[in-house]
């Protein structure tokens, strides 16, 4: 059973549009059936909205599926409309984003490229302050710090997430906040580096071009097969989740690349030392 509500209304989601297609039922027809709207149904398969527990019994009832099956997935319906703990945060995460924080609340392995800026899971209470006073202003700015702080739970929760981490080695040179800030953040990568679950690697500017020179990125990954893999892209407006099976391959084989044009762990480690020093 799955812990995030996210995850668990994604996977509702996704096994009701399978049964419905396993049936051969058409969006219309299923819709027309439960009572609802063309549009409400599809917006449930895609995981847009959520749907209630006495709504999966009657979907599941019309696809004939019955008995321990049913029952599980009932459940988990029921999971689904638990809240997350960034639910509480719901006044300061858009809820595009809030949809990410659910995933990665979950995730066994995240995979992530960044060229600008240090990732959130990885950001020192005084960076992430900076950033946001830089791409969001004052508004709120204590609340939207204490949430992406929250997030760093899953780096040190009893199973923890396999993080890898390519860090263009621009995100080590670019000055953010106070000079002091900026080397405690290096230093705090290169202690949260060590943990035996994080891998962070530094794509050095001697490297030349690379193919993920457009796209920073964030590959999830679960320990649930039921649960695929996600990728999910975002800007300062909007995030993007891309859940085709050839999306995350072809993520996959690019992050891949990039570690091995990256320098290594150890080196990586050697290089955040460097950069720290130069704004002591």
């Amino acid at each position: 059973m799955t812990a995030s509500p996210t995850v668990r209304r994604r996977r509702i989601a996704r096994e009701l549009r399978h049964l419905r297609e396993l049936s051969g039922m058409t969006l219309d027809v299923a819709a027309r059936q439960l009572d609802m709207s063309k549009s409400n149904l599809s917006r449930i398969e895609n995981a847009q909205i959520g749907i209630k527990p006495r709504d999966v019994r009657a979907a599941l009832a019309l696809y004939q599926v019955t008995g321990a099956d049913a029952e599980a997935l009932i459940e988990i319906a029921r999971g689904a409309q638990q809240r997350g703990w960034w639910q509480n945060y719901s006044d300061v995460l858009p809820e595009w984003f809030e949809f990410y924080v659910g995933l990665e609340a979950e995730a066994a392995s995240l995979r992530t490229y960044e060229a600008e800026a240090v990732p959130g899971l990885l950001q020192t209470e005084a960076y992430a302050r900076a950033i946001y006073r830089l791409t969001a202003g004052e508004e709120r700015i204590e609340r939207k710090v204490a949430a992406r702080l929250r997030r760093q739970d899953v780096l040190h929760r009893e199973n923890p997430v396999e993080l890898s981490v390519v860090l263009n080695e621009a995100v080590l040179l670019r000055p953010v906040g106070e000079p002091a800030a900026m080397a405690e953040q290096l230093t705090h990568i290169h202690h949260v580096a060590q943990l035996p679950n994080v891998t962070v690697q530094v794509l050095p500017f001697a490297a030349g071009g690379h193919p993920a020179m457009t796209t920073p990125y964030v590959i999830l990954g679960f320990s649930d097969d039921a649960d695929a893999s996600v990728v999910y892209l975002d800007n300062l407006t909007m995030g993007l989740a891309l859940e085709e099976a050839d999306h995350v391959c072809g993520y996959s084989l690019l992050h891949e690349k990039l570690c091995r044009m990256a320098l290594s762990p150890a080196d990586s480690l050697t290089r955040l030392e460097e950069a720290s020093r130069n704004f002591a």
